[in-house]
């Protein structure tokens, strides 16, 4: 077997969430944001998207993908959707901690790209919680511009956010 084909056979498995998933992506969201002071999730007026998120971004032409453990459950996700004609919007990319280095990160972003070049999107934009800055590394080193300015959030977690693009 080439080495080619190993990895291949070694890449996780990219499948559509589906409503099941709700709870392991709540847990894995929690997770990610236990990792940072200050950080809280707010499950009534944060995550609505975690309700159903089988159709949460359908409406726009979205999708939202997982990858799963060795066990099934959700260590990484990542969403996508089209606000505008032209622009795709990246949304909720998380990987486990014990599963991060792996390039799940990387795989799952250019899985959401892909599907926003095969809609028609010309660009992609994303917002970061500004304390995520290993998640900035990591969309800077596929190619996304982090753009001057942040925007301040209303939430639990008082949340200010960086504005990444990128041209697809």
């Amino acid at each position: 077997m080439t080495e080619r084909a190993r990895k291949v056979e070694d890449q996780p498995m990219i499948r559509p969430v589906i409503d099941a998933d709700a709870q392991d992506l709540f847990g894995l969201l929690s997770l990610c944001y236990a990792e940072y002071p200050g950080c809280f999730v707010d499950p009534h007026d944060d995550l609505p998207d975690l309700i159903s998120p089988s159709t949460s971004y359908a409406e726009t032409e979205g999708a939202f993908w997982a990858v799963g453990d060795e066990r099934g459950r959700v260590c990484a996700c990542v969403a996508v959707d089209f606000p505008e004609s032209g622009t795709a919007e990246l949304h909720r990319l998380y990987v486990r901690s014990d599963q991060r280095g792996q390039g799940l990160g990387s795989l799952l972003v250019r899985q959401a790209e892909s599907h926003a070049r095969v809609r028609g999107a010309e660009r992609i934009v994303l917002w970061s919680d500004t304390r995520f800055t290993t998640a900035h590394r990591l969309y800077k080193r596929l190619g996304y511009t982090q753009i001057d300015g942040q925007r301040q959030l209303t939430d639990i977690s008082k949340s200010a956010e960086y504005r990444f693009e990128k041209a697809l």
